[in-house]
């Protein structure tokens, strides 16, 4: 694998959509709402910590539950076909391709995602497994969608995007829920769900989830092996043992079967000259994980959280069977200064544990390895006037094994001359640091000589996709300018404006040829 540098200009990104949800627990009728009350719409993931759109220097766009409920989707990926700049497309029954400014493929490594503070990326080979990501939907209390770097705040990959799906907390799901539905595509969908008081002040919701769906279609209407099954459950306790301190635990377990189709080559011996044949099977995917987060409330709007999850995920492929093992803790302390400086500062850990099993198509040289990732951010926003101008400046700083040390910077500026109209602009540098599978990889297959397909020279080629330890970080220096206007109550309009500078983008460059 080698690198090369490219620029990429980027279009005018022009948003309209209907403002919508204050607070997920509540069932008011939001586009009656005056304009004030929308304004009051909060969101975490620009700052790492609370606030209201107007006061988010940065192009994001909210998914709120009022928005679930009426569009009717049953995954993850559906509702993210309504955010402005995503670019979301289905590869067939149970995989999608979803990407923020491009640069989408099955494997958009360019997008990090993460649920309730866990990060739905997949390190061994980048991206996300959209398949096995779900929740019930009733229970997601938002989705945050940032278009555009991240990585100051959330680290390497957070390159061309974040989304953040925040679940609600059990205090806001007592009581019992069930659904079910089904159809000629989705063959049955059901969900139980019920919550219920522990104590005075703690609060547990139990759950349980199973979809079916069926084959799709190909370009001759001919059925495709590719219908899928999923069954989770899992639960969430919120606690506030004291007046400051909230405490939050929560698991999940899934277990599935995805018909998948693979293409296999192989050399070919007479009388069959085929180059490759398409093998059904079935693939068993299985995970779990669970996660505690300690919460304190200091004086005013200073704060602290810990964080510690254990992310276990297993794949039964036919090409290459894997399982990954991650342990991460991560702490946050917010504080004021007298000089009207809010300042989140963070420091976190990452362990990571690898398993393949090699196959004669894909194969690592190190079939088992473990990482660790070591990171520190500080994010500081300064009030140059008081609810009228604010610098914003950062950096994250990171240690991994496979390119060691990383800065990632942001400044941005954020004005806001009359409520309801956000002015702001930023420079950001993000990474996408290399995978175990782009170092590690070895990718094979045999064929004949293009020049003689009866191979009479009888000199066989092969071909081969090398993973290399030289393999560095691919980096992005991204400037951005946004306007955000809500003119009505019911009416929100948010223009981007981003050119991104990308340089060692991932590329495949043919080698040398040689007899074997």
């Amino acid at each position: 694998m080698k690198f090369t540098q490219n620029h990429l200009l980027t279009a005018v990104v022009l948003c309209l959509g209907v403002a919508t949800g204050v607070h997920a627990e509540s069932e008011t009728d939001l586009t009656t709402l005056p304009l004030e009350s929308l304004l009051e719409l909060r969101v975490t993931s620009v700052s790492k910590k609370s606030q209201t759109l107007p006061e988010a220097a940065a192009a994001i766009f909210v998914i709120t539950q009022d928005d679930i409920r009426r569009s009717g989707a049953t995954t993850i990926p559906d509702l993210l076909r309504m955010v402005p700049g995503v670019q979301v497309a289905r590869i067939d029954s149970s995989k999608w391709a979803i990407s923020s400014r491009g640069l989408n493929g099955r494997f958009s490594n360019k997008l990090l995602v993460l649920q309730d503070g866990r990060s739905l990326y997949t390190p061994l080979f980048a991206g996300v497994y959209w398949e096995v990501q779900d929740t019930v939907m009733e229970d997601i209390e938002r989705i945050e969608v940032i278009r555009g770097p991240g990585a100051a705040l959330w680290g390497a990959n957070a390159v061309n995007g974040v989304i953040n799906i925040i679940t609600k907390s059990a205090e806001n799901t007592r009581g019992g829920l069930i659904s079910a539905g089904g159809g000629t595509s989705e063959k049955g969908f059901g969900t139980a769900r019920y919550g219920m008081n522990i104590g005075d002040n703690s609060f547990l919701r139990l759950y349980a989830k199973h979809l079916e769906r069926g084959n799709g279609l190909d370009a001759a209407g001919n059925g495709t092996h590719d219908s899928w099954q999923m069954s989770r459950g899992g639960f969430r306790l919120d606690s506030k043992p004291t007046d400051r301190d909230t405490l939050t635990l929560q698991g999940e377990y899934y277990d599935g079967r995805l018909q998948e189709t693979y293409k296999i080559y192989s050399f070919p011996t007479p009388p069959n000259s085929a180059f490759s044949q398409n093998i059904d099977t079935d693939t068993a995917v299985s995970g779990g994980n669970i996660l505690t987060r300690w919460q304190r409330n200091l004086t005013g709007t200073d704060s602290l959280s810990l964080q510690l999850y254990y992310d276990h995920n297993q794949r039964n492929m036919l090409v290459l069977p894997q399982k990954f093992d991650t342990v991460d803790l991560d702490f946050q302390h917010r504080f004021s200064t007298a000089a009207n400086q809010d300042i989140v500062w963070g420091l976190g850990y990452r362990f990571g544990h690898y398993d393949v099993s090699n196959t004669p198509t894909l194969s690592f040289q190190n079939p088992q390895e473990s990482n660790h990732l070591f990171s520190a951010f500080v994010h500081d926003e300064i009030s140059l006037i008081p609810e009228k101008l604010s610098l914003i400046i950062g950096s994250r700083f990171e240690h991994n094994d496979y390119t060691g040390f990383e800065i990632q910077p942001n400044g941005r500026i954020l004005w806001t001359p009359a409520p309801g109209h956000t002015l702001w602009g930023a420079v950001s540098r993000a990474v996408r640091t290399a995978t175990r599978g782009e170092q590690d990889i070895q990718y094979r297959y045999r064929t004949l000589s293009s020049a003689d397909p009866l191979n009479t020279s009888g000199l066989p080629l092969r071909l081969e996709i090398i993973g290399s330890r030289d393999f560095k970080s691919e980096e992005l220096l991204a400037y951005e300018i946004g306007y955000r206007v809500e003119p009505a109550a019911r009416l929100t309009v948010d223009v981007a404006l981003y050119y991104n500078d990308y340089k060692h983008l991932r590329i495949l460059i043919p080698g040398a040829s040689f007899v074997e």
